[in-house]
């Protein structure tokens, strides 16, 4: 008969941590969530629960639930119809891994408490610590794994690696995960989890978030809804490949595995060394999606998981799809006007600006080349950031830091330095020249780091950075790594990548930089903690959008959310014409700005866009940073799209109201709020009016929120492309 190990914990040199017997069952909390976790003597950890809060986990047996699995399966010690999370060839060949616990230990950090149980080997001396970080004040647990090679002369190979495992009773359980492409993001799929095996991964080595994104919800009482059942969320903390599987076969649980791909990325790991994998983020919820969304938008706000945390963006105007390459002083100081005469703050000088003996005036050429284009801009960049200056307004730049075009004078010093196999021939990307460059390099870091140490440098008034990533990895090779670790490239490249960006926030906390890769390629938790706000889509039709924008929101916060006022018609959606007044409510539900050529403006959209930058400012604190409640689903097929955002206090809250079809005889739904203080009376105010018309009929009454709640507004939105934005500010 098999006894609870009891575990008196030795100090050890990573002190500090808190030394206690351990008695076999632990729990780990949040204020509303709890994960129950134990072992048995000679056994590895166990996962015995995880959900909302109760009050004593030994009724799990009791009830008849305990479940009993591993909550890091290994291979060589599961029945063969379960999946590893962990396999490792050691030195001998040996795949097999027999774990068990031998220390428990536990760490106050002030805001959350880390727990680490250390397993071994029982053959090879190879140890695994799992750690999970419960955070204080959101509902959100972290798990991760560091597995320590301790051989003293023999390298082993990581041959899976998952970050977390998570086992979930079987039922009618559904999976939400977002699926698209390069300017069709995020659409939301949901699909009931059925006998088999279902996967979700990406290996564009650069950029993961294209076409599948590495966060997923699950719905555990049947068919998602936003303000009901119990449901959890999982987000990899990771900007490379990945992959996540859905184990579930005929007894009586799905199995969930998060973690690195590790398709060709068998990684090496020397005598001596630690490999950790990227964090896994948990949450669970009782009352539906909408609050698994809340649950990440806090932790990414006030955990340092956002670096722009609580703080507001500015309104920008962006040079992109007004210039495309065609820049210079006079067409940049022509936008800065328009921008600062909207009532704007920020204007960014997109691609076509730099080069010496390249000039940019197309994709085919030049990155690498950073240095301004004295042809373009003879007065260089300081002309610029003293001309926004004297308008009142901030200036940014883009760069393109981890790529190269082979017509580049960089590419001519140093063509070792993208990523490529010596002797084959080079896969050549967009402008059929442009290539990665190798971030495993040390060099390449220095250079990257380098192109915004310079600008900063010399350029002192430059406060936000675009820093865009338009390949993937085409060229699976690496000059600079050892034959025997080609396989560490996709790992190893997103380490150097975070290591050039930890050295810039050291240096520059606070720049403002935007995470863009051809659109939302890197919408992903691995990369916010040094990024400010992500580029949701190179698409900003503004009618496609507000799906784009729906499923972004699932898992990530309004403030890093980038969404611009787009030009009609628009060239990406064959033409379509879309309404002023349309185009800005859909961006003003995120961080605001316009992407378009102001001068082609007529009137009437010039007066819209300076009447909703006005109207942003005043709600722009609760649309940013409030908590975000979805009302009617646009994938639901009603016509209709409504979200809102509600303060902290309840005090004020933005609605937002689509017309996304419109056919004759069409019944539009009441819009039943959420989030208000029921008890309080509400003033509602009309944002944005559409230039030349008064506000609509709910604008200036009062309403009690319970009233606004259960039984909800009859918004007008008539005709296509109709659209509101209503302030409701409490009494």
């Amino acid at each position: 008969m098999k006894k609870t190990v009891y575990l008196i914990v030795a100090l050890t040199a990573w002190l500090p941590l808190s030394s206690r017997a351990w008695q076999g069952e632990v729990v780990i909390a949040t204020p509303h969530t709890q994960m129950a976790l134990h072992a048995n003597e000679g056994e590895d950890l166990r996962q015995d629960y995880y959900g909302s809060r109760i009050m004593e986990t030994k009724q799990l047996k009791e009830a008849g639930s305990d479940f009993n699995f591993a909550a890091l399966p290994t291979f060589g010690t599961i029945d063969m119809i379960h999946l590893p999370a962990l396999q490792v060839e050691h030195a001998d060949g040996d795949l097999n891994m027999e774990l068990t616990v031998t220390d428990y230990n536990t760490r106050d950090e002030g805001h959350a408490t880390i727990h680490v149980f250390t397993m071994q080997d029982r053959l090879t001396p190879v140890t695994v610590k799992v750690y999970y970080k419960a955070y204080k004040k959101v509902d959100i647990i972290e798990t991760w794994t560091e597995i320590v090679n301790q051989n003293k002369k023999s390298a082993i190979t990581l041959k899976r690696f998952d970050s977390g495992h998570l086992t979930l009773r079987r039922g009618d359980v559904w999976l939400t995960h977002l699926h698209g492409d390069w300017c069709a993001e995020a659409q939301v799929t949901q699909e009931p989890l059925t006998p088999g095996l279902q996967v979700i991964r990406n290996t564009d080595g650069a950029r993961n978030a294209h076409c599948d994104a590495p966060e997923v919800m699950l719905s555990l009482d049947g068919e998602p809804r936003e303000d009901a059942g119990r449901t959890i969320g999982v987000a990899l903390c990771w900007s490379g490949n990945y992959e996540i599987r859905i184990n579930t076969n005929n007894k009586k649980e799905h199995h969930l595995y998060a973690g690195i791909d590790p398709q060709s990325s068998e990684y090496v790991l020397d005598a001596g060394q630690t490999f950790q994998t990227p964090h896994l983020a948990l949450t669970y919820s009782a009352r539906g999606m909408g609050e698994v969304s809340r649950n990440f938008h806090r932790w990414a706000r006030t955990e340092g998981i956002l670096h722009r945390g609580m703080k507001t963006g500015d309104i920008l105007l962006n040079s992109w799809e007004g210039l495309y390459f065609d820049i210079d002083e006079q067409r940049m100081i022509a936008m800065m006007d328009d921008i600062s005469r909207f009532g704007g703050e920020l204007f960014v000088m997109d691609d076509g600006w730099f080069g010496s003996k390249y000039q940019r005036n197309d994709d085919s050429s030049t990155l690498g080349d950073w240095v301004t284009d004295l042809k373009k801009l003879p007065n260089g960049i300081k002309a610029l950031t003293d001309a926004a200056r004297e308008r009142g307004i901030k200036f940014g730049i883009w760069i393109e830091p981890e790529a190269i075009n082979t017509k580049s004078e960089l590419f001519e010093r140093h063509p070792e330095w993208a990523l490529q196999t010596k002797g084959r021939e080079l896969k050549l990307g967009r402008g059929g020249t442009q290539l990665v460059l190798d971030m495993t390099n040390p060099k390449v870091q220095d250079f990257a780091f380098k192109i915004v140490d310079d600008l900063l440098t010399q350029y002192p008034e430059i406060s936000y950075i675009k820093w865009d990533a338009n390949a993937s990895i085409q060229n699976y090779g690496s000059l600079y790594l050892p034959r025997h670790k080609q396989a560490n490239l996709y790992i190893d490249y997103h380490r150097g990548l975070i290591s050039v960006l930890e050295r810039i926030r050291k240096k520059y906390p606070d720049i403002v930089i935007q995470d863009c890769a051809s659109g939302g390629g890197r919408a992903n938790y691995g990369l916010l903690p040094y990024f400010d706000e992500f580029w949701v889509s190179d698409n900003t039709d503004a009618l496609q959008r507000v799906y784009i924008q729906w499923g972004t929101s699932l898992f990530f916060p309004s403030n890093a959310m980038a969404q611009h006022i787009g030009g009609a018609p628009y060239w990406n959606t064959g033409g379509r014409v879309i309404p002023i007044k349309f185009r800005c409510d859909v961006a003003m539900s995120g961080r605001l700005g316009i992407e378009l050529q102001p001068k082609h403006m007529n009137d009437e959209e010039r007066q819209q866009c300076t009447t909703c930058f006005t109207d942003y400012k005043a709600l722009r604190q609760t649309i940013q940073t409030g908590n975000l409640y979805r009302l009617v689903n646009p994938y639901n097929r009603k016509g209709v799209a409504s979200l809102m955002y509600v303060d902290d206090n309840q005090q004020q809250a933005v609605l937002f109201a689509y017309k996304v079809d419109n056919w004759y005889g069409q019944p539009l739904p009441r819009f039943r709020l959420q989030g208000l203080d029921a008890q309080a009376t509400y003033l509602l105010t009309e944002r944005n009016v559409k230039a030349g018309q008064q506000p609509c009929s709910l604008s200036g009454k009062l309403f009690n929120g319970q009233f606004l709640m259960e039984v909800g507004l009859e918004i007008p939105l008539d005709l296509d492309y109709a659209s509101r934005v209503l302030e409701l500010h409490r009494q």
